[in-house]
């Protein structure tokens, strides 16, 4: 029953490392930091950036680092205003009020 979610998350805690760049200042990216790299790259209309950071992880990883971003970001932002997550989740995708 929980095979096929543990060998997902598995895979994507795999592709969390690749090495980037060349020399001996090689160092591995992980998810987390493609995540916070490409969003905020994104939010600046920085393409260089957005190329570099997608390159350090797989795409299912990055997805899922960008995923959990927003988590974070929506609920950091329902405390800091009070609110639910709800509400400010639709806030900042300009959606009315449920």
């Amino acid at each position: 029953m929980f095979d096929r979610p543990r060998k997902t998350f598995a895979r994507i805690l795999a592709s969390t490392r690749t090495e980037a760049g060349a020399g001996p200042e090689r160092r591995a990216h992980n998810l987390f930091e493609a995540a916070a790299v490409y969003v905020s790259a994104r939010a600046e209309d920085d393409q260089d950036r957005i190329d570099e950071a997608a390159g350090w992880v797989s795409p299912e990883a990055l997805s899922f680092g960008v995923s959990e971003l927003a988590c974070r970001a929506v609920v950091a932002l329902a405390r800091e205003r009070d609110e639910s997550p709800r509400t400010v989740a639709r806030a900042l995708l300009g959606l009315p009020a449920a």
